[in-house]
C-alpha cells in the first residue's frame, strides 16, 4: 500500500489526478482524513465545504481597549472579529485583488476622478433591514469629518459621495485615483445600517453574530445562518481568544485546546511543520513590517543625522537571522514590500555599518553619555523586546547608547504608540502604493507615527495618486522611497513572512498577498474537514 499511496500523493501533487480520483484512491487505501486532508490542501484541490463545528482561534493582537467600533481598530483580534459580523464595500482575492463584496462592481470615467460603485442587491443585515446606498454612504462617513478614524487620511481624497440611486454610490475624489477601489476595501470600513450607532450590540451582513465580548480575552459569534456567500459562514460557533504570548499559543494549537493560531514563532515553526497533526500556512515576503519609528517632529528627531545614525545603527540582519529565523528579509526603511509593482528595486538596502552610524551620531553633537529611550513591549508584537535589546547590542558598538524601556502590553497602541518619541511598531500590509503612503504618511493621516510630513513628498503623493501612465507613476514611488529611506524616522528592520498554524481538520487555508488567517477572514472563509 506504500507504493500505490506515494504514487497517488506524487500525482496529486504534480496536478495528474482529479480531487474525486484521489479522494476515491485515497478511500479505498484506508488513508486517514487527516493525512488525505493534508495532501489535498498541498496540491490546492477545492475541497467542499462542510458545516458545523466550534471554530476556536488563538490569536495575538487584541487588548482590554478594544471595541468593536471600527474606528478604533488597530490590530488583528478586531479585524477578525469585524469581519465574521460585517462586510466591507470591496474584498481582495488571494493575489491582493480588488474583488467586489458588497460593492459588488464599479465603473470609472475617464481620469479616475469619478467613480460609480453597484450596490449587491437583496443582501440582508443580521436584524432583517436590506442593505442600500445610504448604509454604504453612511458607514463611509463614520470616518470622515470630526473623526479620529485610521481611515479619515485615506478618505480625505472623496471631494463628494452621494446616492445615484437606492443601489448606486458616486464618488467625485478631488483628483483622480485609479486605485480607488484599493482604498474601499480598508478593514475600517465595513457596513452597518443607515444611523446605528451601538457598538457594543453590532449589526451587519456578515456570516456570524456577537454572542459575547469580554475585551483582550474573548470573543464569541454565533452563526446567524442563510448567510449570502455560497460555501462561506461554516461553523457554527467561533470563539477568538486572544492569546498574546506565542509560546501559550503554540502550546494550545499543538495540545488542541486551539484550531487555530495567528503569528507562529519562527524560532519554533519548523518543528511545528513536521508536526503531522498541523499544517503550516508561510505566506513569503509580504507580512508585518517591523519598525522602530522616531517623530521627527520631537527632540532630539529632529535632527537628520540622528536618524540616519539609528538607521545605520541597527543590525538587521542579525535580528533576522536570531529573532525570524530567516523567516523575514530586511526592510530599507519605507514600507513597500518587493512584490508590490512599485516597489524601487534600483535602491541600495541600507546596512549595518557602526562607523557610519558613530559619524552621524557626532555630527548630530551627541555622544556616549546621551541616551536615546526606545519605548517597546510584547504589546507591539511578541518578539519586539528581543528586537530591541539586539538593536540596543549593535547601536553600543557605534557609540550609540540606546535605553531599552519595556512598558506594558496592556493598553500600548493607546498609550505609547503616537504618543512618544521612539517606539516599536509594526505594520500590516496594504494592497496600494497610494494606500501605503497615505495612511503611514499622508499629511492628513492620523496614523503618521513619524510625523514626517515633507511638502515634496505631499505633492508627489497627490500627483502619483491621479497619474494613469504606470512608468511615469512608478517614477514618482521610487522617489517617494528614495526620500522616505534618506529623511524619514522610519526604521523598518524586517519584513517578515506570515507564519498561521492551524489543525489538520481545518479546510479554506490558503496564504493571502495581503494578512495572515486568509487576509483575517479564515472565520468566514474557513470550515472543519
Amino acid at each position: 500500500m506504500n507504493d500505490q499511496w506515494k504514487t497517488l500523493e506524487e500525482a496529486a501533487l504534480m496536478g495528474r489526478a482529479s480531487r474525486r480520483d484521489f479522494v476515491k484512491g485515497a478511500a479505498a487505501m484506508g488513508i486517514s482524513t487527516a493525512l488525505a486532508s493534508g495532501i489535498m490542501v498541498k496540491a490546492g484541490y477545492a475541497a467542499e465545504p462542510k458545516k458545523g463545528g466550534k471554530f476556536r482561534i488563538g490569536m495575538e493582537g487584541g487588548s482590554p481597549s478594544d471595541s468593536l467600533d471600527p474606528r478604533t481598530y488597530a490590530d488583528s483580534v478586531m479585524i477578525g472579529a469585524s469581519l465574521a459580523i460585517m462586510n466591507c464595500l470591496v474584498e481582495f482575492d488571494a493575489a491582493g485583488n480588488p474583488t467586489g463584496e458588497l460593492f459588488e462592481s464599479w465603473e470609472a470615467k475617464p481620469g479616475a476622478a469619478e467613480w460609480v460603485f453597484n450596490v449587491r442587491k437583496g443582501i440582508k443585515f443580521s436584524n432583517g433591514k436590506t442593505l442600500d446606498a445610504e448604509d454604504c454612504i453612511y458607514s463611509i462617513q463614520l470616518h470622515r469629518g470630526e473623526t479620529k478614524s485610521p481611515a479619515k487620511g485615506i478618505l480625505a481624497q472623496i471631494k463628494e459621495v452621494k446616492a445615484l440611486s437606492p443601489t448606486q454610490v458616486g464618488f467625485t475624489l478631488e483628483s483622480g485615483n485609479a486605485d480607488f477601489p484599493v482604498i474601499l476595501g480598508d478593514y475600517h470600513l465595513v457596513v452597518v445600517p443607515k444611523d446605528f450607532n451601538d457598538w457594543s450590540k453590532p449589526i451587519g451582513t456578515g456570516a456570524y453574530t456577537l454572542e459575547s465580548f469580554d475585551p483582550g480575552v474573548r470573543i464569541v459569534l454565533k452563526n446567524r445562518g442563510d448567510y449570502w456567500k455560497p460555501g462561506r459562514g461554516n461553523f457554527d460557533v467561533v470563539e477568538i481568544r486572544n492569546i498574546q504570548d506565542v509560546a501559550a499559543r503554540t502550546a494550545a494549537l499543538q495540545s488542541g485546546e486551539i484550531d487555530a493560531a495567528n503569528r507562529m514563532d519562527p524560532r519554533t515553526v519548523k518543528k511545528l511543520m513536521d508536526d503531522a497533526s498541523l499544517n503550516i500556512v508561510r505566506t513569503k515576503g509580504t507580512g508585518n513590517r517591523y519598525c522602530f519609528v522616531a517623530r521627527v517632529t520631537d527632540a532630539p528627531y529632529t535632527n537628520k543625522d540622528l536618524r540616519t545614525a539609528l538607521k545605520y545603527g541597527i543590525d538587521r540582519e542579525k535580528i533576522i537571522s536570531s529573532v525570524f529565523s530567516g523567516f523575514a528579509v530586511p526592510g530599507n526603511d519605507h514600507n513597500l514590500d518587493a512584490l508590490n509593482p512599485f516597489y524601487n528595486t534600483a535602491m541600495p538596502q541600507i546596512k549595518y555599518d557602526a562607523d557610519k552610524a558613530a559619524f552621524h551620531f557626532k555630527k548630530a553633537g551627541l555622544g556616549a553619555s546621551d541616551k536615546i529611550e526606545l519605548q517597546t513591549s510584547e504589546g507591539a508584537w511578541g518578539s519586539a523586546v528581543d528586537c530591541a535589546s539586539l538593536y540596543q547590542e549593535s547601536a553600543k558598538k557605534a557609540g550609540i547608547n540606546i535605553d531599552v524601556k519595556k512598558v506594558s502590553s496592556d493598553g500600548y497602541w493607546d498609550n505609547v504608540w503616537l504618543k512618544v518619541p521612539f517606539c516599536a511598531v509594526y505594520w500590516g500590509r496594504r494592497l496600494s502604493a497610494d494606500q501605503s503612503f497615505t495612511q503611514v504618511f499622508g499629511e492628513k493621516s492620523d496614523w503618521n507615527d513619524t510625523n514626517w510630513k515633507i511638502p515634496e513628498f505631499q505633492k508627489l503623493l497627490v500627483e502619483a495618486r491621479a497619474e494613469l501612465d504606470k512608468a511615469k507613476r512608478k517614477d514618482m514611488y521610487w522617489k517617494m522611497q528614495e526620500m522616505l529611506a534618506d529623511d524619514g524616522g522610519f526604521i523598518n528592520f524586517a519584513v517578515t513572512d506570515y507564519l498561521d498554524g492551524y489543525s489538520k481538520k481545518v479546510m479554506g487555508i490558503e496564504p493571502h498577498a495581503r494578512y495572515d488567517l486568509n487576509d483575517e477572514r479564515i472565520a468566514e472563509k474557513g470550515w472543519f474537514a
